[in-house]
């Protein structure tokens, strides 16, 4: 078993950093007394916060990812171009990620976290319950589903580096490129089709914040590595792990939204996914999500009525 030790070598590098999710991974590490060093493709859009220093660049830049990583004690990676073609996000994502790892292990990177997703696993209707052993996505499912389970496999090809696939649900958190509390209630208050779903269905989710508390926890070492994946990382392996809170319903998302918007749920009949992402393995690194549905769901209704 080996601890990181975060006081001797503070850096971590977070790709993505002015995105939701990444930005929300440097708050927490800042929290935990890292220094971070904060990737992005714009200037000026880092978190301003001390302790962060902003590069601006391309990480599918060979020269550009070795420079990025150099003195890092950790790597977090943020970026996946959701919503673009599957030719863009298998360049970005599929063949540039590995770009980043590569040069984070020649570096001597001790280890680096990518945030994937529960969305690479089967969940159609009547699978049950879905762990880190489940089956994947066939590859005639969504480009995001099919490029993000091809990052994941192409991740753990990787020899000599420590890696952890945080694999989330939906992501909750207040922001305006939010998918679940901005984006996703902007197209159900302008298209009624997107109101429609199956009330019985499962919404698994995550909020960014226990998502974030986790992925620093994991990079800066504070979850020690363990021979069995059930314990923690595993070292010189690629390990997944499912980041999922309490059960919830679409229900009770669709009618937090639409009672928000003060439009109609469509409420439809039909097969759904029932089942539960399972975060045991999550729980046996030591993580507790501390944000509950209600108060979630309350920080999407205060948002939109806001």
């Amino acid at each position: 078993m080996t601890d990181l030790n975060p006081s001797s070598s503070s850096l971590i590098v977070v790709t993505g950093a002015n995105g939701l999710v990444g930005s929300t991974i440097c708050t927490a590490l800042v929290e935990r007394g890292s220094a971070v060093r904060a990737v992005v493709r714009r200037a000026g859009t880092a978190p301003s916060l001390t302790g962060i220093e902003e590069r601006v660049g391309d990480f599918q830049d060979s020269e550009f990812a070795a420079a990025v990583v150099e003195g890092a004690r950790g790597v977090v990676t943020t970026v996946h171009p959701m919503g673009s073609d599957r030719e863009t996000q298998h360049r970005v994502a599929v063949e540039g990620t590995p770009v980043l790892a590569r040069a984070a292990r020649d570096a001597g990177v001790a280890r680096l976290v990518h945030i994937s997703t529960a969305a690479v696993y089967d969940r159609s209707p009547g699978t049950g319950d879905v762990d880190e052993t489940s089956p994947l996505v066939d590859d005639d499912a969504g480009d995001y589903a099919v490029t993000k389970r091809d990052t994941d496999a192409a991740l753990a090809t990787i020899d000599g580096l420590t890696c952890v696939l945080l694999r989330p649900p939906a992501i909750l958190g207040d922001g305006e490129s939010s998918i679940w509390n901005s984006l996703r209630p902007a197209r159900m208050r302008d298209d009624e089709d997107a109101r429609h779903t199956v009330p019985e269905g499962s919404f698994a989710w995550v909020h960014v914040e226990d998502l974030a508390a986790f992925a620093a926890d994991v990079a800066t070492g504070r979850i020690p590595t363990a021979a069995d994946p059930a314990s923690g990382p595993v070292d010189g392996a690629c390990t997944a792990v499912n980041v999922a809170a309490g059960p919830a319903t679409q229900r009770d998302y669709y009618e937090t939204v639409t009672g928000a918007l003060g439009v109609e749920s469509v409420w439809e009949e039909g097969p759904a996914w029932t089942g539960r992402i399972v975060a045991d393995r999550a729980h046996g690194w030591g993580w507790t999500p501390h944000i509950d549905l209600a108060q979630a769901l309350a920080e999407i209704d205060a948002g939109l009525r806001g």
